[in-house]
């Protein structure tokens, strides 16, 4: 079946553009407060927000054939720019928001999810292709920020963040197939990756850990 998003193609090139632009914020955010938890400097913030926000979209625009995203518009370098002087105007707020960076990881990841299944599918690939690159997007920006940060990537530990990705293009298929439309299967999408996220960070889910037999004998 062809899930080309070929109705209204100025739509859903604008619903692709606001979701990066939303996402490019929300992971810049994610990345310099990170940055500032292990006291950076400024232009430390800064690069562990870009890394964030457009990683994972460049990584799906290379390997799609496409010219990254953010080579297309200085706005989303302006983007992140905005994040940085947001997070130092506002750092005592959010300090006193509980869990501020899982909120904005989250929104992050549930936006570029969409961003890369809508890009794929409108360069004419495989479903199955767009749920991979939906996951690569919304997650290899967090990947290189914990490299940066000399810490394990948060999708190789136990916390459910890949699979809410994946689980949530699966979703989205759905959606599309029965004809739900690409502006419903969106925010539908969307909400539901927050939710998955949200109720495994609440009720402690997690995927089973690998482990060497000698160690399941010695327990």
């Amino acid at each position: 079946m062809d899930y080309t998003l070929t109705t209204d193609p100025e739509l859903v090139e604008n619903v692709r553009r606001i979701i990066e632009f939303l996402g490019t914020f929300a992971f810049a955010i994610s990345g310099i407060r990170h940055a500032a938890a292990c006291r950076f400097d400024w232009f430390g913030g800064f690069v562990c927000g870009v890394c964030v926000a457009i990683g994972g979209g460049t990584l799906r625009d290379v390997m799609l054939g496409v010219t990254p995203f953010w080579m297309t518009s200085p706005f989303y370098i302006v983007c992140t720019l905005m994040a940085q002087v947001f997070v130092i105007l506002f750092a005592r707020s959010l300090k006193r928001l509980d869990n501020a960076w899982f909120v904005f990881d989250t929104l992050g990841l549930a936006l570029f999810t969409i961003a890369g299944l809508q890009k794929t599918l409108d360069c004419g690939h495989a479903m199955w292709v767009a749920i991979l690159m939906g996951c690569i997007t919304g997650s290899a920006g967090g990947v290189i920020r914990d490299l940066f940060l000399n810490r394990m990537p948060l999708i190789f530990r136990k916390e459910i963040y890949a699979m809410a990705s994946i689980v949530g293009g699966v979703l989205y298929w759905l959606l599309l197939i029965n004809d739900a439309g690409v502006g419903v299967a969106s925010v539908v999408t969307f909400f539901f990756i927050c939710l998955v996220r949200a109720l495994a960070m609440k009720y402690h889910i997690s995927l089973p850990q690998l482990r060497l037999e000698d160690e399941e004998k010695e327990e």
